[in-house]
């Protein structure tokens, strides 16, 4: 309701573009389910306001699930994102994923192994190291 009621302001600005990405995730059942085109365009629309790394990552990602993943590593391996987010966890994450689909094992082994090194919490250790076993697999 409060999305819908700062959208009626049409005076759109970096917050109402996450709620509404937030509001897509929430609106699917389930990652198949999302509207991922949409999403992909309003993560670019988010880059004009806030043209980050992190941002730059995300839109990457939804593009991946839009897509595929060879567009995903296209954005992924590009130097203004794997330059300053080398030492981000997700960066390597998001890579590791994309590097799974594309079915290049060892490559995303080595991805999931750096991601695994900048990692502290304990749910995504966890999941970093099922996903790399399951490579071995």
């Amino acid at each position: 309701a409060l999305l819908d009621r700062a959208l009626r302001l049409e005076r759109p600005g970096p917050f109402q573009v996450e709620a509404a990405i937030q509001a897509l995730h929430n609106d699917a059942r389930d990652a198949a389910d999302t509207d991922w085109p949409q999403i992909v365009a309003l993560y670019r629309s988010l880059l004009e306001w806030r043209p980050t790394p992190v941002v730059a990552l995300n839109h990457a990602v939804a593009v991946g699930e839009a897509d595929g993943p060879v567009a995903a590593m296209a954005l992924l391996d590009d130097p203004a994102i794997a330059e300053p987010l080398e030492a981000y966890g997700h960066y390597h994450s998001a890579r590791a994923e994309q590097l799974r689909r594309l079915e290049r094992r060892a490559e995303a082994a080595d991805a999931y192994r750096r991601a695994l090194t900048l990692t502290r919490h304990e749910l995504d250790r966890r999941f970093l190291e099922r996903r790399l076993a399951a490579l071995s697999a």
